[in-house]
């Protein structure tokens, strides 16, 4: 039995950990938390772009380790909460531009499904999240799923309120990955 990987993305304040960790439960399984949340709250929300590729490392080393774990456990799905292809978008629409690092890392890993979360949530504010005004999150999704639009996995869009979300989760699992 083979590992699957799930990668849930798209805008901030769009359920994307609470729709992980709800999919990880019900699937009885392991979710891969977002490593940028820990890193800003350790050394503040203003970042630089080299800061970012840092983050970017500190991402991947959490995702491996949730993903040797999950083999070692004999586990069949693995739940990401961001991935490199967040990293390229979150440092373009920053920064204008993307290391290289980022790059090469998001064109060397594959995912087998990907779970799009909608900006139809209400934006909650926290500490760490910086597009409060719809505009910027509906741009930030656009760019998502033209991104997701130009390659072969599998994605589906996440809409609604949590509940609907976590029903629309597991029937993306089990359509794309239980019925292989």
């Amino acid at each position: 039995m083979s590992l699957k990987k799930v990668v849930i993305l798209g805008p901030e304040s769009t359920g994307k950990s609470t729709l992980s960790a709800a999919l990880a439960d019900h699937f009885q399984t392991y979710w891969c938390q977002e490593y940028a949340r820990e890193y800003l709250l350790k050394h503040g929300n203003k970042y630089s772009l080299e800061q970012l590729t840092e983050i970017a490392k500190g991402q991947l080393a959490l995702e491996d380790a949730y993903t040797q774990k999950a083999i070692d456990d004999g586990k069949s799905l693995l739940f990401i909460d961001t991935d490199m292809q967040v990293m390229k978008v979150w440092s373009e629409y920053v920064f204008g531009t993307c290391d290289p690092f980022i790059l090469e890392a998001h064109a060397q890993r594959s995912y087998d499904l990907y779970l799009l979360c909608a900006p139809d949530l209400p934006w909650v504010a926290d500490e760490l999240r910086e597009y409060p005004d719809e505009g910027p999150r509906k741009e930030l999704f656009a760019i998502y799923q033209s991104h997701l639009a130009m390659q072969s996995t599998p994605w589906v869009v996440i809409s609604g309120l949590q509940e609907e979300r976590t029903k629309m989760g597991i029937q993306a699992v089990e359509h794309h990955l239980m019925s292989c």
